[in-house]
């Protein structure tokens, strides 16, 4: 691949990784969201706000662990989710956030350093990329974004944005 070709698709991961290209971004999402809704389950609703962030903030992390450490441990599955509906905290709320916006950088970081091959096989992995990798985290992002969109439709939270 031509460097000028591969610095445009390090460019177009870390845009896509914001998710501000097809849809709102995570802070547009997420900023403002009241206090007392953020363990809240409306009826039909899967989860609440809470349950959503951190595990996208997992999820989000997990993936990154797995890009740069040859340690890395597989997950159980329900150590993908919190156990409560609620933070425990505001604190926890806001630490949350942070952890999330600071995993999203280092993503970004990642796929924009051009030392980082973005093809080759994580060694290891079985079979996947740092490229496979962006674009799932991207992706899985994008998709509990719009959970949350709804979400907060449904608690009557959202103002036309």
């Amino acid at each position: 691949m031509k460097r000028s070709a591969e610095t445009r698709l390090r460019q177009q991961l870390a845009k896509l990784l914001r998710s501000r290209e097809a849809h709102l971004g995570f802070h547009s999402v997420i900023r403002g969201w009241p206090e007392k809704l953020r363990g809240v389950r409306p009826r039909g609703a899967p989860h609440t706000a809470w349950q959503l962030l951190e595990h996208i903030r997992i999820c989000q992390w997990d993936i990154l662990d797995f890009c740069r450490n040859p340690d890395y441990q597989w997950l159980a599955f329900e150590d993908y989710w919190p156990k409560q509906p609620a933070p425990p905290s505001r604190a926890a709320w806001e630490k949350s956030l942070r952890a999330f916006r600071a995993d999203q950088k280092a993503m970004e970081k990642l796929v924009l350093n051009p030392k980082t091959d973005l093809f080759a096989p994580i060694p290891w992995g079985q079979g996947q990329t740092i490229l496979r990798e962006a674009l799932l985290v991207a992706d899985h992002n994008a998709y509990h974004l719009g959970q949350l969109v709804l979400l907060r439709r449904l608690l009557g939270a959202w103002k036309n944005r």
